[in-house]
């Protein structure tokens, strides 16, 4: 059986530490192959290969750097089938869906490949006599990112095209359950000429994890996952003196107005709910009817939901694949059954579910729960699978005040034809990505990604300007040359300006 290793200094390195993890095939329940957990010294190991590429690449021209990102993205380009394909086998991703990963990742590539123009600087000249004052980012040093199975290689590229683009070395330590997508782009940057050392992966599990927060010469840590992981994150990160950004759970919710299409608004809650298997933490997973718009809604939600395609991930027939291991699709049935016990009306019921010819396989078909209380587990908890709830509300505020009450707030959406109810939406709603007749509102490359309260650790989200912002430190340079025919002379006075 085949066993993934460790990406160190620009080359393979078979792990030492003897532990290794099952990867698992989701469609077909088969391990095909072994990952190594890296032990704590492996992680130092990483580390030092990037501690020594650093003072290297980090005085390196934005011209060498700009140089590699964009053959980079040549390579990514024409390897993202490729790349497609190691996600579905591993995670279960329908093969479109997968490929929709690697170009939302590489959106981040592109905009790290204009970083001359998001590190220029500023400068004030004459703000004191002869004294000029100018402003400069500079990288970090070693920066490390910690990524979840759901996406194994857009959210890796959220963070290592920035790091490095903006100087800093990097160490990922991605996914157990799905590390070969990861591996590869670690390969292909190598490939595009990227020194030995700028980037490196380090496979494994909570020891790795640890350590990368323990490690002294880890500068900063970017993280998604799971809030109570987040959380974690955070606390050790700090108390260790490093930098951080940890982008937890959700529980998105839909508003739909009484005015909205409601066919419209059913096909987008399937497409938001369900698409890779509701396993994403953009996913919507709460629809709030507002007003006489249940019934008729949910009717159409139901009819959508039974037609679904589903099935192993590299046949092109399949809409929706796997769940990624068979412990996980358990637990998200568990919520299905739960919601009935706690008196939910279960519209569509996808436990038990099964796929000719894969029957050893993680498939869970869909569930669709209406009429469901804010005190259900099913609406309490993140289910991080294919379950949607409807609950619903007599009015917008009542809408509005459900959604604001919701510990999370990660991404959210209204569905309207009125304006003035999308725009007093948009700025009442406690939400950090907000989209109006867009369910799920990942944004584009530019701007940044991350929500409040519970959905997000740390002060800066990830990637666009905030992205560049906690992969650098700002330095102020202050300066004067005076004229050589004047004397200064001596003041003890607070200095000012004059």
């Amino acid at each position: 059986m085949k066993t993934l290793g460790h990406w160190i200094g620009g080359k393979s390195v078979e792990s030492v530490s003897g532990n290794v993890g099952p990867v698992y095939n989701p469609a077909t329940g088969a391990q095909p192959t072994h990952v190594a957990l890296a032990s704590a010294e492996e992680v130092d190991s990483a580390v030092d290969a990037a501690r020594r590429a650093y003072g290297e690449w980090s005085q390196s021209s934005l011209a060498k750097r700009t140089a590699f990102l964009f053959k980079y993205r040549e390579l990514l380009d024409a390897h993202r089938d490729e790349i497609a394909a190691l996600i579905t086998s591993e995670h279960g991703k329908v093969h479109s869906d997968a490929l929709g990963e690697v170009a939302r990742g590489m959106e981040i590539l592109e905009l790290a490949c204009g970083i001359p123009e998001k590190l220029k600087g500023e400068l004030s000249t004459q703000v004191s006599t002869r004294v000029d004052v100018a402003s400069i980012r500079q990288p970090v040093g070693v920066v490390a990112g910690i990524t979840p199975f759901n996406f194994p290689a857009m959210v890796p590229m959220w963070m290592f095209p920035l790091a490095i683009a903006c100087g800093n070395t990097f160490v990922l330590k991605p996914s157990e359950k799905d590390p070969s997508a990861p591996y590869r782009l670690a390969e292909l940057a190598a490939e595009a000429g990227l020194p030995e050392g700028v980037l490196n992966v380090v496979n494994g599990d909570k020891v790795a994890v640890d350590r990368l927060l323990s490690h002294p010469d880890v500068a900063a840590v970017s993280f998604v996952g799971s809030t109570p992981i987040a959380k974690y994150i955070q606390s050790e990160a700090v108390a260790h003196g490093k930098r951080v950004q940890a982008l937890g759970g959700a529980k998105n919710h839909m508003l739909v107005l009484p005015d909205a299409d409601l066919d419209f608004a059913a096909d987008n809650a399937i497409n938001a709910a369900y698409g890779s298997a509701g396993e994403r933490c953009m996913a919507v997973s709460v629809v709030v009817a507002v007003g006489d718009t249940g019934d008729e809604l949910v009717a159409k939600i139901a009819d959508r939901a039974k037609k679904l395609r589903i099935g192993p991930g590299d046949d092109p027939s399949s809409e929706m694949g796997p769940l990624i291991t068979r412990e996980h699709r358990d637990k998200v049935a568990s919520y299905v059954d739960g919601a009935r016990g706690q008196g939910a009306d279960v519209v569509v019921d996808g436990t038990g579910y099964t796929v000719d010819g894969h029957e050893d396989g993680f498939f869970l078909g869909v569930s669709l729960l209406d009429k469901v209380s804010p005190d259900m587990d099913a609406y309490r908890d993140e289910i991080f699978g294919p379950v949607l709830c409807v609950v619903r509300a007599d009015t917008y505020e009542e809408g509005l005040s459900l959604i604001n009450s919701s510990r999370w707030g990660n991404g959210t959406a209204i569905f309207t034809r009125d304006g003035g109810a999308a725009r007093r939406f948009q700025l009442e709603v406690e939400a950090g990505m907000v989209g109006v007749n867009v369910p799920i509102p990942v944004p584009v490359g530019h701007h940044s990604f991350g929500g409040w309260k519970d959905s997000l650790f740390g002060d800066l989200h990830i990637y666009g300007n905030d992205g560049i912002a906690f992969y650098t430190r700002g330095k102020v340079i202050t300066t004067r040359w005076p004229d050589p025919a004047e004397s200064g002379g001596i003041n003890l006075g607070f200095p000012t300006s004059s």
